[in-house]
């Protein structure tokens, strides 16, 4: 969710808020902060316009008064959906939360839909459904059909027509149902409905009495795990989800180590924190490879496509 698009319902102060993004668009960010704290002295129950005035402080380097900004975002009521806790978390504030809340993920793609595919195609070099469609064929041969697969975090449907070729049936699934509507209209899947990955398999939304557990001989998920911190749930999911002999592939932004929060507020998991859930939840690792997942700001974001089999 963008706060900037959130009016605050009082023409004044979102005149104030107007005037601080253009002093923020020319990165007087001391300058952008004073007009939002105007505008939310008429405004104080504005959420969206004290998580503004948090990124300005950030921004002017002004690291006590944003963790102000951000914990009043917290002590409103309602979900996170800016993700303030995330933001403290990365000031130092807080500890790093293992997920963020459900809300701020919805919320997210939600207001980013419309402009999603635009943005990581044609900005940003990305390739990874073609990479990771290349991965799973490498590790099942060229020939190889999979009777169902599972698409975890689908969101508009990028990896469907990547996997649709030598999938017979396929499903999606995803928090979004702005994502999800876009994904119908690549008309290559036979089922899509909001999951939450977060959440154990019997609140998680992948299960019912027309889909079952261990139905699926894949499961792949593409750019999906940074959005969660400890993998331990979609893992377990993915687990539930596969028949034995079933493959699981999925990308990761690269950590050295463990599950790291980045600026960016997305996750990135090392290696040995997957391999540690691939032994708990009864997988063997098949396939590991570095690859580069999209460009950011003109430099590469480097990850991991894992390739493994339900034993």
């Amino acid at each position: 969710m963008q706060p900037g698009s959130l009016p605050s319902g009082d023409v004044l102060a979102d005149r104030r808020a107007a005037y601080a993004k253009m002093a923020a668009d020319d990165g007087a960010f001391a300058e952008a902060a004073e007009l939002m704290e105007q505008a939310l002295e008429l405004t104080p129950l504005w959420r969206a316009g004290w998580f503004q005035l948090g990124e300005y402080r950030e921004k002017a380097g002004d690291v006590e008064k944003a963790v102000a900004a951000y914990r009043q975002v917290l002590a409103m009521a309602g979900d996170d959906i800016f993700g303030a806790g995330l933001k403290l978390a990365l000031l130092g504030a807080e500890a790093a939360p293992a997920n963020p809340e459900s809300r701020y993920a919805e919320s997210l793609f939600d207001d980013y839909a419309d402009r999603f595919e635009k943005s990581l195609t044609e900005k940003l070099g990305y390739d990874l459904p073609q990479k990771l469609a290349a991965a799973i064929q490498a590790h099942a041969g060229a020939e190889t059909r999979f009777a169902r697969a599972v698409d975890l975090g689908c969101g508009t449907g990028l990896a469907g027509p990547y996997v649709h070729p030598f999938v017979d049936h396929l499903e999606g699934f995803d928090i979004s149902a702005n994502m999800l509507a876009k994904a119908v209209e690549k008309g290559v899947y036979d089922h899509l409905a909001r999951a939450d990955l977060s959440k154990p398999a019997p609140e998680s939304g992948l299960f019912s009495a027309e889909h079952l557990p261990h139905r699926a001989d894949l499961v792949l998920a593409a750019d999906v795990m940074m959005y969660l911190g400890d993998l331990e749930s979609p893992v377990a999911l993915a687990a539930e989800l596969l028949k034995a002999g079933g493959t699981f592939a999925f990308s990761v932004e690269a950590a050295d180590k463990g599950y790291v929060l980045q600026p960016s507020m997305r996750y990135a998991h090392s290696q040995a924190h997957v391999a540690a859930l691939f032994a708990r939840h009864g997988f063997a690792e098949r396939g590991f490879e570095r690859v580069t997942l999209r460009m950011d700001a003109g430099k590469p974001v480097y990850g991991f496509i894992f390739i493994a089999v339900k034993c």
